[in-house]
């Protein structure tokens, strides 16, 4: 079976990508076709604009957390109903943990897809041919078949860019204008924090300008090649679980296969730290990471919740918090202004935003001699107590050195910063090694 499949890559950060690829999904989409977005990496940011201007839940697909045998099977398996598939990468096209590792090309050669670069023009013109050029022979594991160029002030600016492309033996695809209506403004952890910027009236400005300047037909033609095929199991047999699942506008950090693991494994329900006063009866809490730290007198002023958490935990209720849901279990948060705010007094730490400061990798956790693998990825920190609270496990980086992110139990409750994916093996894994690991 052939079908339509491209994955966005680019030469570095910056260069467009996400605007292409926003721009690229609801174009389709408002052409009728069924679109199925794809995000190289462990980014749980950017997969949620891409659900937006698809009306699909975008899949993440990331060789450092998963197998590559799995990553195979999140791809056949999501893309097997769509008309479309498209992956925007991550980065450089080449940038990976370990050199290739991990990156955008090391997925397109997995997978077989064809690479779209998206460049930035900005103050170049012909000199972008070594640069096509490298990309295209660098690596034979791809195939390079187009590029699209972004910040392009001219069509004679262009004329000089196509030429290039000729030059090479890349497909020239067409050009993203000079436009101040089609950039997304400062960002917050990768959002905007301008209330009044909209992503889904972004997405249908750059729909617009990209079907007057890209020849999207085309696009779609040279990259249609084979698609996997899936095979499905209908014999796999639904666990018993009720498991609640935190999702409101403070905690929404999830990947989209960590949730079906756990519908894998149950029931899932949702409910909301913010406007919900009482708990599911469940066996199994999940809260992700997200903004707590915008809602702060919100989620604060919600005693009922606090308190039904607090019991359910003290009760020996499973829990696992991570990021933000972390923080939300400690004792205070304090915002950038260093006003703290109760909440939900779980962990006996206070977790702050001063001073902002980043920490992101990939993260490996080592529990009762397993390994679990995750991502890192926050400007908060957690403040050291006078009171000892447990920590289970070893963390690494993508290279093997240690790192002192901590993993916190309480009770039957895990705590940490890392983002854990258990996507492929399930969260009873990942709890049962935590569990035991303490003991």
């Amino acid at each position: 079976m052939c079908k339509s499949q491209v994955l966005i890559g680019a030469a570095t950060s910056g260069s467009g990508k996400t605007t292409f690829t926003l721009g690229l999904l609801r174009l389709l989409r408002n052409r009728g076709m069924k679109v199925q977005p794809f995000k190289c990496g462990p980014d749980y940011i950017d997969t949620k604009h891409h659900a937006m201007a698809a009306g699909e839940e975008a899949v993440n697909l990331d060789t450092f957390m998963a197998s590559s045998e799995h990553v195979r099977q999140l791809y056949a398996r999501y893309g097997a109903t769509c008309d479309v598939c498209v992956t925007e990468g991550v980065m450089g096209l080449f940038d990976g943990y370990d050199k290739m590792k991990g990156s955008s090309a090391e997925i397109a050669g997995l997978l077989g897809i064809p690479v779209v670069l998206v460049l930035n023009a900005k103050s170049t013109a012909y000199s972008v041919a070594p640069v096509l050029y490298g990309f295209k022979h660098f690596y034979p594991g791809i195939r390079v078949v187009g590029a699209i160029f972004n910040f392009v002030a001219s069509e004679s600016h262009y004329a000089y860019l196509r030429g290039a492309c000729e030059d090479v033996g890349i497909e020239a695809l067409g050009y993203i204008p000079k436009d101040d209506g089609i950039v997304i403004p400062s960002r917050h952890l990768g959002l905007s924090i301008d209330e009044s910027f909209c992503f889904d009236e972004f997405a249908d400005r750059v729909a617009e300008v990209i079907a007057k300047t890209v020849n999207v037909e085309r696009l779609l033609e040279i990259c249609t090649t084979d698609f996997p095929e899936w095979n499905v199991n209908e014999d796999v047999e639904r666990g018993k679980m009720k498991i609640a699942v935190a999702r409101d506008e403070a905690f929404n950090f999830m990947y989209r296969e960590n949730i079906g693991a756990l519908e894998r494994e149950g029931e899932v329900v949702f409910f909301s730290p913010l406007h919900d006063t009482v708990l599911p009866e469940v066996d199994l809490i999940y809260l992700p990471g997200g903004y707590p730290e915008l809602f702060l007198a919100e989620l604060s002023g919600n005693e009922g919740m606090k308190r039904a958490l607090r019991a359910y935990c003290e009760a020996g209720g499973k829990v696992l918090a991570e990021c933000g849901g972390m923080m939300y279990l400690c004792e205070s948060i304090a915002g950038t202004d260093g006003v703290a705010y109760p909440m939900v007094g779980v962990l006996s730490r206070e977790a702050t935003m001063e001073p902002m400061k980043l920490k992101l990798g990939y993260r490996e956790v080592v529990l009762n001699g397993k390994a679990i693998r995750g991502h890192e990825f926050h400007y908060s920190r957690v403040k050291p107590g006078t009171e000892e609270v447990a920590c289970v496990g070893e963390v690494y980086n993508a290279k093997g050195g240690r790192v002192d992110t901590p993993v916190y139990r309480y009770k039957n409750v895990i705590a940490s910063y890392v983002h854990f994916y258990w996507g492929e093996r399930g969260i009873n894994r990942l709890l049962n090694m935590a569990l035991r690991d303490s003991e």
